[in-house]
C-alpha cells in the first residue's frame, strides 16, 4: 500500500467527516426512506438511492435531509418504493421510484410542497382525515 502524505490524509479525513455528518439524523427535518429489500434492489433501488443523494447535493439541501434504507415494505410489485417525510406534509409512500422520479420527488414534493399523486401508493389515513 502506498504511503499517503499529510495533505492527502487531511483531505481524506475531511471527506469522511462530511460522510459521517450526512448520515447523522440530528437537526434534519426531511427523511427519505428507500426500500432496499431484495425485490427493491432487483427493481433498481440502488440507482434511486444514488439519485436522491445526488439531487439533494445539487439542490443544496443535503444537510437538512437524511436518507435511510429499509428492508422490503411489502409492496414488491411497485418497487422501488420510497417513504418521504417532510414537515407540514403528509407522510407518503411512493412506488415505482426510478432515478428520474427521485429527482421529481425532490423538486416537487420536498421543495415544491406538492404531492406526486400518480406515484402515491400509501398515505396514512390520519393524514387524509386531517386534510
Amino acid at each position: 500500500m502506498a504511503k499517503m502524505s499529510l495533505e492527502e490524509l487531511r483531505k481524506l479525513r475531511g471527506e469522511m467527516q462530511g460522510e459521517i455528518k450526512r448520515r447523522e439524523a440530528d437537526g434534519k427535518s426531511i427523511q427519505i426512506i428507500v426500500g432496499m429489500g431484495t425485490c427493491g434492489i432487483a427493481a433498481g433501488a440502488k440507482d434511486t438511492l444514488d439519485s436522491f443523494i445526488s439531487v439533494l447535493k445539487d439542490k443544496g439541501i443535503a444537510d437538512t435531509a437524511i436518507i435511510r434504507q429499509t428492508g422490503c415494505m411489502g409492496m414488491c410489485a411497485n418497487e422501488p418504493t420510497v417513504e418521504v417525510i417532510v414537515p407540514d406534509m403528509p407522510k407518503v409512500i411512493y412506488g415505482n421510484v426510478t432515478a428520474e422520479v427521485a429527482k421529481e420527488v425532490v423538486e416537487k414534493h420536498i421543495l415544491g410542497k406538492t404531492l406526486l399523486d400518480k406515484q402515491i401508493l400509501d398515505r396514512p389515513s390520519i393524514d387524509i382525515i386531517n386534510k
